[in-house]
């Protein structure tokens, strides 16, 4: 039998809900720095070209925030692998063994929505 390699779990992209925890992750920190540099403004003395910066990373970090959370990781490919696998013909001496054939029966109806047996 001749087998494809199947998908390696690292080879699949994150879950979204952990991608999107992840976003919201930085973004809570990246504006927390910014609440920090704002206060620093105000409260640094005396006043010098610290305080512009101070300044100028608070007015900066909201679109840096934002402009990161909203990229997420499908901006990034990934290469995943098919998990699809090629079964060979038989050959002629799988065909005399003295099992029959297998049969393997999918329901395709749940069985809550079946109709019931008589």
């Amino acid at each position: 039998m001749r087998r494809t390699p199947d998908a390696a779990v690292t080879s699949l992209p994150r879950a979204p809900r952990d991608e999107a925890r992840e976003r919201v992750r930085h973004y809570a920190i990246t504006m927390g720095i910014r609440t920090v540099c704002f206060i620093l403004v105000f409260t640094v003395q005396p006043m010098g070209w610290w305080t512009w910066v101070f300044a100028i990373a608070a007015a900066v970090l909201p679109y840096v925030a934002v402009v990161f959370a909203n990229a997420g990781d499908d901006s990034v490919p990934t290469d995943v692998e098919s998990p699809l696998i090629e079964l060979e013909a038989p050959t002629a001496q799988q065909d005399e063994s003295p099992r029959g054939p297998q049969v393997i029966t999918v329901a395709e109806t749940p069985a809550r929505f079946a109709e019931p047996r008589s």
